[in-house]
């Protein structure tokens, strides 16, 4: 199966083809990956391959893995992804890294995570921080259950609740406003590979407009940090420069940083005191 099944993903352009029968197989037979080497005779029962092919057929037509595994791993947590939530990146485990590095344990803090989708980053942070108090709100009633779930799952407390970039006023002023918002302009929508284009939620990736979206979230910023208090936004690594001229029109001082492949990905700034 682990032969005829990468050859078979091959020819379908299938991206990954031998990861992706090793994932699937070890979903399906509940071991690990190198369990797969180290049973590598053993006979599939026709249980067992009745439960992978239908797999197998969904990944030919390139669907992420992660949506028929139905989780992923994200900062030490494992997360249930589904079609109605963004599947979570490297780019945006970074993206916590960043904001915990510069917030020590031992602070408490009031966080607001934007656009939170399977909860990932407010999950994160609470996980290694537990005593921060932290709030998340999506517009999308499906991927706000998707995050109850999970931080049910990882028995953390988060409060949830609607809201978008005009329509939600936090009851407290924060510390911390975090956001990985729809950053893909319409016309590049195009480009997008198809394992995203054709399975991940569009609204999750695509904005008509989007520096609209960075200037919505630069006033909600404005007007719902502490003195003092910081944001951290993920980025289209060709927006960086025009980011940057739209925090120089706020009373927030601003840094764009890179990734780890080397692109600019995330604005760090803080609310001057």
């Amino acid at each position: 199966m682990l032969e005829w099944a990468t050859d078979h993903f091959r020819s379908l352009d299938v991206p990954s083809p031998r990861l992706s029968i090793e994932w699937l197989l070890s979903h399906v037979l509940q071991v690990k990956r190198l369990d797969l080497y180290l049973q590598f005779d053993r006979p599939l029962t026709m249980d067992e391959l009745d439960a992978l092919r239908p797999l197998v057929r969904r990944r030919g037509r390139h669907e992420p893995l992660q949506y028929l595994t139905g989780s992923t791993d994200f900062y030490n947590l494992t997360l249930r992804v589904t079609p109605e939530v963004l599947i979570p990146r490297p780019e945006t485990e970074q993206l916590v890294e960043l904001m915990l590095r510069d917030h020590p344990g031992g602070e408490v803090r009031r966080l607001l995570d934007i656009g939170t989708g399977s909860g990932c980053i407010a999950l994160a942070a609470k996980k290694e921080r537990p005593a921060w108090q932290v709030t998340a709100i999506d517009t999308s009633a499906e991927a706000l259950r998707i995050a109850r779930e999970n931080a049910r799952d990882n028995n953390l407390e988060i409060t949830f609740a609607p809201g978008d970039l005009s329509g939600y006023s936090p009851p407290e002023k924060q510390h911390i406003i975090v956001s990985n918002p729809p950053y893909i302009p319409e016309d590049e929508a195009t480009e997008l590979p198809g394992e995203v284009a054709g399975f991940e939620p569009s609204a999750a990736l695509v904005a008509p407009d989007v520096p609209h979206v960075y200037r919505c979230l630069l006033r909600i910023c404005e007007n719902h940090l502490l003195p003092g208090g910081y944001f951290y936004f993920e980025i289209n690594e060709s927006h960086g420069s025009m980011l940057l001229l739209l925090c120089d029109k706020t009373p927030m001082s601003c840094r764009l940083l890179k990734d780890y492949s080397g692109k600019d990905r995330f604005i760090v700034g803080k609310l001057e005191e």
